[in-house]
């Protein structure tokens, strides 16, 4: 069993179709729609080892008219203006992970410094509990004053 033969001519009306798609800006395989020869192969969805030995006309004409094309396809403007908009919300975000990162040191060191606080009070308390209070029961009857003011006999 052998392989069937390539299909020249159905090969080839991909890759203009795909050329066309890309000078158009409306790419359907392709992630960046740039003009270029890698791209208009991914975009015909077909490998290098068949499209340069039997099309290389085809990327050729394919260049030319990049070249020629005096614009930046719009596929390839949005993905521009999107990388500018996820870099600058990548800015954002590390400035707010390192606000964040910033309060959460500071609330660590509080909550560490709170414990030992709380630590420190439940052990006076335990220690004030222990304690022996000792009532002292003032004495005043007659003839007695409170503290004494002279010798007592």
């Amino acid at each position: 069993m052998g392989r069937r033969p390539r299909d020249l001519d159905r090969d080839a009306t991909a890759i203009k179709a795909a050329a066309e798609r890309l000078l158009a800006g409306t790419p359907l395989r392709s992630a960046s729609g740039k003009l270029t020869a890698t791209e208009l192969i991914v975009e015909a969805g077909l490998r290098r080892d068949v499209v340069y030995p039997h099309h290389q006309d085809l990327v050729d004409e394919f260049r030319l008219r990049a070249q020629a094309q005096d614009r930046v396809p719009t596929a390839a403007q949005e993905l521009a203006e999107r990388y500018a908009a996820v870099t600058e919300e990548l800015k954002e975000a590390r400035q707010q992970l390192a606000e964040e990162r910033k309060l959460t040191r500071y609330l660590r060191r509080t909550t560490v410094e709170l414990a030992i606080e709380a630590e420190n009070l439940r052990r006076d308390q335990e220690d004030a509990a222990d304690a022996t209070v000792v009532s002292m029961q003032r004495r005043r009857g007659p003839g007695r004053r409170f503290p004494p003011s002279g010798p007592e006999s």
